[in-house]
């Protein structure tokens, strides 16, 4: 079954740091730019981070930039988020996704991603 799996939500203090995971099981993610996004209710689903298919290039949303780092790693099929300096404001459900286009590059842009995780919760409490 081909899906992305995220992994590495929970409870943290603010100030503190999560390391959230996107595992590409039976999905081809190599040639394809990835993101994290996020969403709470009643609001629309953000964008939080994207990545380039090699990795060299890296967009974030101005509300996680210097406190979010997005990373891939190709040979183990992994997509990671590391987020410090974590804010009550980031409490959210982070999901990543997979952009339609071969070898297109980063983007926040909602519209352009068709293959979605199930999503996992992060609380970030003051």
């Amino acid at each position: 079954q081909e899906r992305l799996v995220e992994s590495g939500g929970g409870s943290v203090q603010a100030g503190g740091s999560l390391r959230l995971s996107c595992a590409c099981s039976g999905v081809t993610c190599s040639p394809y730019s990835m993101a994290w996004f996020r969403q709470v209710p009643g609001k629309e689903r953000e964008g939080v981070a994207s990545i380039d298919p090699d990795g060299r290039n890296t967009l974030y949303a101005d509300s996680v930039k210097g406190r979010f780092t997005i990373s891939r790693d190709n040979a183990a099929k992994t997509l990671t988020l590391l987020m410090n300096s974590l804010q009550v404001e980031d409490t959210a459900i982070y999901t990543c996704a997979r952009r339609m286009g071969y070898l297109l590059g980063p983007t926040l842009n909602v519209a352009l991603y068709t293959d979605w995780g199930q999503g996992t919760q992060v609380t970030v409490s003051s």
